[in-house]
């Protein structure tokens, strides 16, 4: 089945989508997006996604004309047309063309990209992955811009150590988020997540939402690096990854080094919530 993308009014072949070289989120970055999967063909939460994404544009005081209800029907069409169970959802903003290439005309575009899931490792839920730490802090955290520069290269430090992500430590010391995660660090049944200058996740937010539900102590604040090191637990989040356990950040294991009991019953509790999305979609209501 050929892919099909939504832009600017159109639904069109994947192959044959294109921007003009003058719209200001290749000239100049200048553009947000959001980005959430499918089970079973049904978005989670998009409500919250849509809402971020509108959040993240007016943080860069780029205007999104269309209508909640708007974004919501072409991006639901958009994934029908696509036809895929499992996939994930990108949903860009442009700034739009502009005639000297830095002030934007309130013309901005929007591009939805559909792509089938790929499965990610099953080591990484059954054994745990790695992190890394790199000193780093996104500009305007509050939104989802288009500038992920910063990202790629932590995602190559990643790589090269062969972690599956890189938090970023900012110049107090503090881990703020990852380049695509958040993360919640386990000290006992007491839970801590910053939420000063970060991404707010929608993956973040329902968790917070299963954690208070199974009775865990939540703590909404900063950590420092030396904090995160002793904690007995550490998993990140994000809407493709779910809920990953991390074992070992930088050189150093969390914990004993295994997958505690902790992740283990946060990850039973996610794949619960997510498992009503196996239904037929005319019995899924939105939450």
């Amino acid at each position: 089945m050929a892919k099909v993308y939504y832009l600017n009014g159109e639904y069109i072949a994947a192959d044959a989508a294109a921007l003009p070289v003058t719209d200001l989120a290749i000239v100049r970055g200048y553009g947000v997006f959001d980005f959430f999967r499918t089970y079973n063909g049904q978005p989670i939460q998009l409500e919250r996604n849509i809402q971020r994404l509108r959040n993240s544009a007016a943080v860069i005081q780029l205007d999104v004309p269309w209508s909640n209800e708007e974004l919501s029907a072409i991006i639901l069409e958009t994934i029908a047309r696509n036809g895929f169970e499992d996939a994930n959802v990108r949903v860009i903003v442009t700034g739009g063309d502009s005639p000297d290439f830095i002030t934007p005309q309130a013309n901005p575009r929007l591009i939805v990209y559909v792509e089938p899931l790929k499965p990610l490792p099953a080591t990484w839920y059954a054994d745990g992955a790695k992190v890394i730490t790199v000193e780093e802090e996104r500009y305007l955290p509050l939104s989802k811009s288009l500038n992920y520069t910063p990202a790629i290269l932590a995602q190559k430090q990643a790589k090269a150590a062969n972690a599956i992500e890189a938090l970023y430590v900012d110049r107090s010391g503090n881990v703020r988020e990852g380049t695509t995660t958040n993360y919640f660090a386990f000290y006992g049944v007491r839970v801590v997540t910053p939420n000063i200058d970060i991404l707010p996740g929608v993956t973040r937010g329902r968790v917070i939402e299963i954690l208070g539900e199974l009775g865990y102590t939540l703590e909404e604040r900063e950590i420092s690096l030396e904090e995160l090191l002793q904690a007995d637990e550490v998993v990140i989040t994000a809407a493709n990854k779910q809920i990953v356990p991390i074992v070992q950040i930088n050189d150093q294991p969390v914990g004993d080094g295994t997958v505690g009991e902790h992740a283990q019953t946060l990850m039973n509790a996610f794949r619960s919530y997510v498992a009503r999305y196996a239904v037929p979609r005319a019995t899924v209501s939105e939450s």
